[in-house]
């Protein structure tokens, strides 16, 4: 196999996880040891993120060829995270990890087409998990609810002792 069937291989898997990936975010790794590097991977492995060390050369050629606007992240060393499911996880993972060393940086981003910088993932990254949103999302929508069933237990309630004191009335008339 020749180099540059290699090469085109690599460009491939580069495309497919641009096009897979909910969310991709571009680092700088300089600096890094092999043990924090270590660190860094097992973290993202466990929320299910893969992160790749890769050459700028083939992941310029990858990001033109699936439309993304990205070249201007791709200079220096590059490791690159790829969300899949929660596209908040690889962000405050990698924010975390650049806070706690400091010749780690974010560079920039992809999520839903969108081109994010360093201050865009910092921002992303202080959102609350996605469950916490969908229970405030839903909170919202339990809360006028309960309020209607409220009112009508109430209406409910009072036609109850309305009854109820209209039999006492009666059955006090008819003795």
């Amino acid at each position: 196999m020749g180099i540059r069937s290699e090469k085109e291989k690599k460009v491939a898997r580069l495309k497919d996880d641009f096009n897979e990936a909910n969310i991709i975010v571009m680092t700088d790794f300089r600096g890094l040891n092999v043990l924090q590097m270590n660190k860094l991977r097992r973290a993202l492995q466990q929320e299910g993120v893969k992160y790749n060390v890769v050459k700028n050369t083939l992941a310029r050629i990858a990001a033109r060829e699936t439309g993304l606007k990205i070249e201007e992240y791709l200079e220096g060393p590059t490791g690159i995270a790829y969300g899949y499911d929660d596209p908040l996880a690889p962000v405050k993972i990698l924010v975390k990890f650049a806070r706690e060393y400091d010749r780690f940086s974010l560079k920039g981003g992809v999520l839903e087409n969108k081109i994010l910088d360093e201050t865009d993932l910092k921002r992303l990254s202080e959102l609350p998990p996605k469950e916490v949103l969908l229970a405030r999302v839903l909170g919202g929508f339990q809360a006028p609810l309960s309020g209607l069933m409220n009112v009508l237990q109430g209406n409910i309630r009072s036609l109850a002792y309305l009854l109820q004191a209209l039999k006492e009335k009666r059955e006090a008339e008819s003795q």
